[in-house]
């Protein structure tokens, strides 16, 4: 088996970033995946081992005593990955309903459940309302009149616009209010009498830039100061999420981001609650993700290559610029591969020049390590395929 794109071979040609791989990263060992194809294989499947989720989570909480994992459930919302969660004693965040009951199914008491998407229908509202959610996030006036409207008494944070300036996926622009709408915001709440609590941010997906957390640590406290005066009681700090995981570039270990929130945070009192977000952090590590190649063409001497899933199949954020590592059983000399899903849609192509061997044909298996985030949890129907299995050890 083969790496086309090796990870250490990247750092060699980026040494300025070499300094942030100071500590090990762990992934599921592969010996695992040839055990669970040797029962045969009907279909794409995701490989979960429940112990590295375990190692993550302790990792998370050791490295930042004060800050407290709320498990984004988007990035795998798998009941067996969630009950892992719950025995390592993580909260959680969630974005919609169906995933508040999935919770409360697994008996998470509702106000300890994190409402973070910033827009939420009032139908939503009103339901997390009446099943005993209590923290709700807003980014504007009118989600803050909504909330108001709806529970009185809820506990409330503002996400904020910080800078995504590092991150593979930055999510600024659709949420976090500006620095010219926050103080419309705190004047409005403490004119409605409303319990606007905290200030959260989001540094962007897979973010190798340590200091975008110092950077919105320290705006949330300067916030702080503007509650403060404005008659309110803050006492929450939701970092969000963004931690990285290794896939081709380097990464700054948690650790090396640790050490950054740490020091920004030491300077907060006690009676702020500190909180996080992490997804993609807490679960990427533990999976594997598997398919197999349906077939190949050539056409105006270009090279495509089919597998059986595709972007609607478990592997869509490939889309957008995530570069996985692929792996496959072949060793031939590489060429260049425009990589497509099997469905009649022709936006399903994932990746433009893949490096990997020329030999590879139909019926070979597809191999994507750290795959256990946002992979499954994007899965649907589209085209009559079916959804892949999930697995777990």
């Amino acid at each position: 088996m083969i790496i086309p794109i090796s990870s250490a071979a990247l750092r060699e040609n980026t040494p300025s970033e070499a300094l942030f791989d100071t500590h090990s990263e762990v992934s599921l060992d592969f010996k695992h995946v040839q055990k669970q194809l040797s029962n045969g294989y009907k279909k794409p499947f995701l490989l979960i081992d429940s112990n590295i989720i375990r190692l993550k989570t302790r990792r998370f909480k050791a490295t930042m005593p004060r800050v407290h994992p709320h498990y984004a459930v988007k990035a795998n919302p798998d009941r067996r990955v969630l009950q892992t969660l719950i025995e390592e004693e993580a909260s959680f965040e969630i974005a919609s309903i169906n995933e508040l009951d999935l919770l409360l199914e697994l008996g998470i008491p509702a106000s300890e459940v994190f409402y973070s998407n910033p827009i939420k229908s009032r139908a939503y509202l009103e339901y997390a309302v009446s099943k005993g959610v209590e923290w709700y996030v807003l980014d504007s006036v009118e989600e803050l009149r909504k909330i108001v409207s709806v529970k009185v008494d809820a506990k409330m944070y503002l996400r904020i616009d910080t800078p995504n300036i590092g991150s593979d996926w930055p999510l600024a622009g659709k949420f976090g209010a500006h620095l010219a709408d926050i103080n419309e915001i705190i004047t409005e709440a403490a004119a409605l009498n409303a319990d606007l609590a905290g200030v959260t941010f989001h540094v962007g997906s897979q973010c190798r830039n340590p200091q975008n957390w110092r950077v919105g640590i320290e705006r949330a406290i300067d916030i702080f100061s503007e509650m403060l005066t404005a008659g309110l009681n803050p006492r929450l700090l939701n970092i969000g999420g963004g931690f990285p995981v290794r896939y081709i570039k380097p990464i700054p270990a948690i650790e090396i981001i640790a050490n950054v929130i740490n020091k920004a945070i030491a300077k907060l009192p006690d009676h702020i609650r500190i909180i996080a977000e992490p997804g993609r952090y807490l679960v990427s590590d533990s999976a594997y993700f598997v398919c197999r190649v349906v077939g190949t063409a050539t056409r105006n001497g270009k090279r495509w290559m089919y597998w059986d899933a595709g972007m609607f199949g478990g592997v869509i954020e490939m889309t957008e610029g995530l570069h996985y590592e692929i792996l496959t059983d072949r060793t031939g000399n590489n060429i260049s591969w425009t990589i497509a899903g099997p469905t009649c849609d022709s936006v399903d192509t994932l990746m433009q020049d893949a490096l990997l061997p020329h030999n590879i044909q139909e019926g070979d298996f597809i191999y994507i390590p750290n795959a256990g985030a946002y992979t499954t949890a994007y899965a649907c129907n589209f085209n009559g395929f079916p959804l892949p299995d999930v697995f777990v050890i």
